[in-house]
């Protein structure tokens, strides 16, 4: 096989350094051309072989693993208008060729067929997972449709997909588009020397300005890209420029060319209407068969005791910022725009520390030797800088490897940590690059991809992170620990494929709580030019903060939770309510301040209009449940005994992190933790216990 494009590689690391956007098309009709042959074979293999079935689908996913999943991450953090293009236009001929997988009746047939032979019970847990979700995922590609009805199918599916990246790409673009220039000094007062620094550089680096910006003088340019809105929209005080951003923000994508309300409604409706054809009542019943969560009434029951709790504590926590304002001087009721302005001076006044101060002893560089040194105390792995071993997309991407207690590699990731917000989308996440598979006498080790969107390093000051990046990289860590300690030799249930969406939240919440054990915090908090620890009082400051405003938090995540289920399940996107009413409405029961009549949020609610999350935004909160109750093993055991932390962290590696997708989810974690999850150790760390 010719190796001149890129993307046709077959073993090794994907070269992100070669791929171009012409590369795109030949190879995509290549990756076709060989799958649909290895399918045939696929569908030609005698009923009741595993072998014979899986060995050419395996194939299959190899090829679109190495000449398909890496422009889906180029798109997200190296994105460009040629690849764009690029992208758009294979992507109908993939899906076409993905729903015909799916929609394969001699596969289907030969899954049903291993799933009803004699030597089903000799079979393992891994394999009956495999069998039966692929038996399901075929029943929801609509393989029991025939005719016009599965001719539909098809076409509702393949407009949902290039819908999607739509509105990913009007997001981006509207987060793009909007600044705000500082000319005068007097309106930069107060703003931090990190985000003078970051909104000085992004003035210099724009096309259309000449000369250079000065942190202490300015110009400054504020941008919607969170390192630079989030801190601006805490530390500005003039409300008239908060009042711009904050409605830049809660506006985007909502209007002119970029408007994405017209898709929201397009998609709920597609989404109706795919499932009708499938016979499902709505989408939140679609997506809750293949979830943790047994129900809907099971879903409603946790936000529903999750406000009861939350409720009264956040009103009080918005009279106390209320307060501080309008003994300040500030007139009447708060806006949404000087809640984040508010909170943060009464936080700095409870607690005496900002996060401004924090950002010294928080360097990227200690912090990833303090989370790896975490990772060999819990899991006895070793995690190691691998320079040149791989080629990478960026400068600042940084390719790392794994080894277990023997010194065997085990695994490998690319960290992308830095903001860019010209051509990488927003947020943070894991991605899987390479699978975990034993295939015979060859094992393909598992690579994954961390992306964040930290603050990067300007001029001689190295990236110095906010505690928030720093909780941000343990929790995509914890994703990719699942994907990389995996032990299970399947690629379709290794690592994180094959785990129930509302579970896969689980070892990355899990991890976040490492940022407030003492001796983990303590032993990377070094500051970046003295060599200080963190001050004792400090840490404690911080741990005191982590449940400040815990209610206004929990209750935010449960309004965008249950404004994604009403969507999925009760708002009929035929009638005449609007997503937006529905938005209002939940926003009116669920939050201790009357709702901003103009916000359309939705219009950048990518989570759940062009990511995985649609009927599956409360997964969150749901494995926050497990997460919380998962570290309360370690506090059980004493987290001040290293060797009951050791064991306790060997045996989550041996179950939560090793066992994958090859297991329902609640009997992995039953193993863990010797009996079903409780919420009250969910409710005691945000401090909203009675």
């Amino acid at each position: 096989m010719s190796t001149d494009n890129p993307l046709l590689i077959q073993s090794g690391l994907p070269a992100f350094d070669r791929i171009q956007p012409e590369h795109v098309a030949p190879a995509v009709e290549s990756i076709l051309a060989q799958s649909k042959e290895l399918l045939a074979e696929a569908e030609a293999a005698p009923l009741g072989d595993w072998d014979a079935l899986m060995k050419p689908l395996g194939k299959i996913d190899r090829l679109f693993e190495y000449g398909w999943s890496p422009v889906g991450h180029l798109l997200g953090v190296a994105n460009s208008e040629a690849l764009r293009e690029a992208h758009e236009a294979a992507q109908p001929k993939v899906v076409q060729f993905v729903l015909a997988a799916k929609q394969s009746r001699p596969i289907y047939e030969r899954y049903r067929a291993l799933r009803d032979s004699d030597g089903w019970q000799a079979m393992s847990s891994a394999k009956h997972r495999i069998v039966e979700q692929a038996i399901l995922s075929a029943e929801q590609a609509g393989i029991a449709l025939e005719g016009q009805a599965q001719e539909r199918f098809n076409e509702v599916s393949q407009e949902l997909s290039q819908l999607s990246t739509q509105f990913s790409n009007n997001v981006l673009d509207a987060t793009k588009a909007w600044h705000l220039d500082i000319t005068n000094p007097a309106d930069a007062e107060g703003l931090p020397e990190s985000l003078r620094k970051l909104t000085a550089a992004a003035w210099a680096d724009a096309e259309e300005n000449e000369g250079s910006a000065n942190p202490e003088k300015g110009p400054w340019r504020v941008t919607l890209d969170f390192p630079s809105f989030g801190p601006f929209m805490m530390h500005c005080k003039n409300p008239a420029l908060r009042e711009k951003a904050y409605r830049a923000q809660v506006t985007r994508a909502s209007s002119g060319k970029l408007d994405n309300q017209p898709l929201i409604l397009k998609i709920l409706k597609l989404r109706q209407e795919m499932c009708d054809l499938l016979g499902y009542k709505n989408y939140a019943e679609f997506s809750l068969s293949r979830k943790m969560a047994p129900s809907l009434d099971a879903v409603q029951t946790m936000f529903d005791e999750l406000i009861d709790a939350s409720m009264e504590r956040g009103r009080q926590e918005l009279d106390e910022i209320t307060k501080l304002a309008q003994s300040r001087g500030h007139q009447g009721e708060l806006a949404h725009w000087d809640v984040a302005f508010w909170a943060e001076r009464l936080r700095e006044e409870r607690y005496a520390f900002t996060d401004e101060e924090l950002r010294p002893y928080f360097s990227l560089e200690r912090v990833q030797d303090g989370l790896f040194s975490l990772c060999n105390r819990l899991f006895g792995i070793t995690v190691k800088k691998a320079p040149g071993k791989a080629p990478v997309w960026n400068k600042d991407v940084t390719f790392f490897e794994i080894f277990n207690e023997d010194g065997n590699q085990i695994a490998a990731f690319y960290l992308d940590p830095y903001s860019r917000p010209g051509n990488k989308r927003g947020g943070a996440w894991m991605d899987d690059c390479i699978s975990r598979e034993v295939n015979g006498s060859e094992t393909r080790l598992p690579v994954a991809h961390l992306t964040c969107n930290g603050t990067p390093p300007v001029g001689e000051t190295p990236s110095l992170m906010t505690f928030g990046e720093v909780e941000t990289l343990f929790h995509e860590f914890g994703h990719g620990l699942q994907h990389m300690l995996t032990t299970v030799d399947l690629r379709d249930v290794s690592g994180i494929s094959g785990v129930e969406w509302d579970a896969v939240e689980l070892p990355s919440q899990f991890m976040e709580n490492w940022c407030y054990h003492k001796p983990t915090l303590m032993g990377m908090a070094i500051h970046y030019q003295t060599g200080e620890r963190l001050p004792d009082d400090l840490f404690e400051k911080i741990c005191k903060a982590r449940t400040y405003r815990a209610a206004s938090g929990m209750l935010r995540q449960v309004q965008f939770s249950m404004i994604d289920m009403e969507l999925h399940s009760h708002f009929d996107p035929n009638g005449s309510k609007t997503p937006f009413d529905v938005q209002q409405e939940i926003a009116a029961k669920t939050s201790p301040m009357p709702p901003f009549p103009e916000s359309k949020f939705l219009c950048a609610f990518s989570h759940i209009f062009a990511g995985g999350y649609a009927a599956g935004y409360y997964s969150y909160k749901w494995a926050e449940v497990l997460s919380a109750d998962a570290f309360a093993a370690f506090e059980d055991a004493g987290l001040d005994d290293e060797a009951a932390v050791a064991k306790t962290g060997r045996r989550f590696r041996d179950t939560v992190l090793a066992q994958g997708g090859s297991r329902h989810p609640m009997d992995v974690y039953r193993d863990f933790r010797g009996r079903e999850p409780s919420t009250a150790a969910l409710l005691r760390h945000n401090g909203l216990t009675s």
